[in-house]
């Protein structure tokens, strides 16, 4: 049986092999910093699924907040409505069909994201509302910060690294190698299509349900 010190030194050790990271920077053509990039590593061993956990994209200003949600797959996610007006909350991506009827406050049931890929949310009251949930299948990941940057611990080894963004058609993915130390890599996303939260006028719909 391994006494306590040699468990603690066990895992300890454990802890020092996984604990580099891989810091990256994901620019635009102007290389400027990218918001809301997601940014995940997959490597060749498979990945099991997490214990259930919870996530927020709450429904602040007539927008969702955050914009971008990442999860892994078997995550639940709340969809509070902290506004004054109701919001009807729905998506027709393949990777989760769901719809929350007319509601505000925490009324909502959470809903399970299994299958991994995009999701887009809209509000059937108001068009100008969308959101993204990312539903990945790899622990590691990361959202990029106002400036573009994001740190994902992950142990050594050979990676696909993979991003995503809103405003990106497709992912941009390259091989990268962690060998026990922290790395960086820089990253260009082109090309990036207008932001689709820009402000439209009112619909008669919507301002019905604003009152």
């Amino acid at each position: 049986m391994m006494s306590k010190r040699t468990t603690g030194f066990a895992a300890l050790l454990l802890y020092c092999a996984s604990a580099n990271a891989l810091d990256v920077s994901v620019l635009d053509v102007q290389g400027q910093g990218v918001e809301n990039a997601v940014v995940a590593l997959r490597g060749s061993e498979p990945q099991l699924a997490p214990a259930a956990t919870y996530a927020i994209m709450d429904q602040v200003g007539r927008e969702f907040v955050p914009y971008v949600v990442p999860v892994q797959a078997g995550t639940w996610v709340r969809f509070p409505n902290s506004d004054d007006i109701r919001h009807h909350v729905y998506s027709f991506s393949p990777a989760k069909r769901f719809e929350l009827k007319l509601y505000h406050g925490s009324t909502a049931e959470p809903v399970k994201f299994d299958t991994a890929g995009k999701v887009v949310l809209g509000c059937n009251i108001h068009d100008s509302m969308v959101g993204y949930v990312y539903v990945l299948d790899t622990p590691y990941y990361a959202l990029s910060d106002a400036g573009g940057n994001a740190r994902i611990p992950a142990p050594a080894g050979e990676y696909q690294l993979e991003i995503q963004h809103p405003r990106s058609a497709e992912p941009t993915v390259q091989t990268v190698t962690l060998n026990g130390d922290d790395a960086k890599v820089s990253v260009t996303l082109t090309p990036l299509s207008p932001d689709p939260r820009n402000s439209e006028p009112k619909t008669e719909l919507e301002q019905l349900f604003d009152r």
